[in-house]
């Protein structure tokens, strides 16, 4: 059977594209680093690797392994942060994973608090681009949490935290700010110019939905990754951007309004498995003391009180 000595020389020459490097990384020597990979291609009985001129290729069996060999070695270094855990260690490290628009939006209020409580816990982020990105990635075991909206079938724990309500951002001076109550329907903006997001963001997908309900497709200026840059080529003047209301601080300078129809998007946290005690506090702090929409919005939208965890 291979062991997690073979997975982690394994991950790490992919990773290095080169057995050298790889060698040097795990502070070993290169010949005992080539003799354990042969044995463990001799365990699965077939090449893992391809040499080339410049380089390594995955076989079609390297391929196959990859991921498994990726959680199976993030599911140990958990299973060892857990022990230590439940021995009364409270330190080490929580690993998190998240979209882009998440990171952010919300996390910088979670982690503020937790690390007044939990200072000897050391925190690794991982953000990704869409939901289903970020499902696949907790599946492959990249993180002790994910924190995102709800994953299709997902048969681990699961923490419904709420949801977070999406705001249009524009100039100041665009005649849209003296919409009466800050709302405007998002059908009379058929022929408005838009600051979108890049294809592969999970926040185009959300835009291009809406649009297509209210009966239009939006007219492209710009596209950004992220939501906070969408907002700021909004306030310039660009066109407009919809975007999470956590993203927007409190004193920017643009016009807020609130779309009509309302949108809307539930946020989860949720693992692989039971969560540990460490995770569970992470997760009751979510839930419990971390608003999706954040008081400054709330305050002056108060007709759609959304967005408690």
């Amino acid at each position: 059977m291979a062991t997690l000595r073979q997975l982690e020389y394994f991950v790490t020459i992919t990773d290095e594209g080169s057995f050298t490097q790889a060698a040097a990384l795990l502070n070993i020597t290169q010949p005992g680093l080539s003799h354990q990979f042969h044995a463990l291609e001799k365990e699965v009985g077939g090449r893992l690797l391809e040499r080339l001129p410049r380089g390594l290729r995955l076989t079609a069996a390297g391929r196959a392994m990859l991921p498994s060999a990726r959680a199976t070695l993030a599911d140990a270094r958990r299973a060892v942060t857990a022990a230590r855990r439940a021995t009364g260690v409270a330190s080490g490290e929580l690993q998190l994973a998240t979209l882009y628009s998440v990171s952010c939006g919300v996390l910088p209020t979670a982690l503020a608090l937790w690390r007044t409580r939990h200072p000897d816990v050391r925190v690794t982020l991982f953000e990704h681009r869409h939901t289903t990105e970020l499902a696949a990635a907790m599946a492959a075991g990249q993180a002790d949490i994910a924190i995102g909206p709800p994953p299709p079938g997902w048969e681990g724990t699961i923490r419904h935290l709420g949801a977070e309500e999406f705001f249009l951002v524009t100039h100041p001076d665009d005649p849209l700010a003296a919409a009466p109550g800050g709302t405007v329907r998002l059908a009379d903006l058929a022929e408005r110019e838009w600051v979108h997001f890049t294809p592969d963001s999970g926040l185009a997908e959300l835009l291009d939905r809406a649009c297509a309900e209210a009966g239009f497709q939006p007219r492209v200026t710009v596209r950004t990754q992220q939501a906070p840059f969408a907002a700021n080529f909004a306030a310039a003047g660009l066109g407009l951007a919809l975007v999470p209301g956590n993203t927007v601080a409190p004193h920017f300078d643009a016009a807020l309004l609130r779309p009509d129809p309302a949108l809307l998007r539930p946020l989860t946290a949720y693992t692989r498995g039971q969560p540990d005690p460490i995770t569970h506090a992470f997760l009751d702090l979510l839930s419990e003391e971390v608003p999706l929409t954040p008081t400054h919005l709330r305050k002056r939208f108060p007709a759609r009180d959304v967005g408690h965890g």
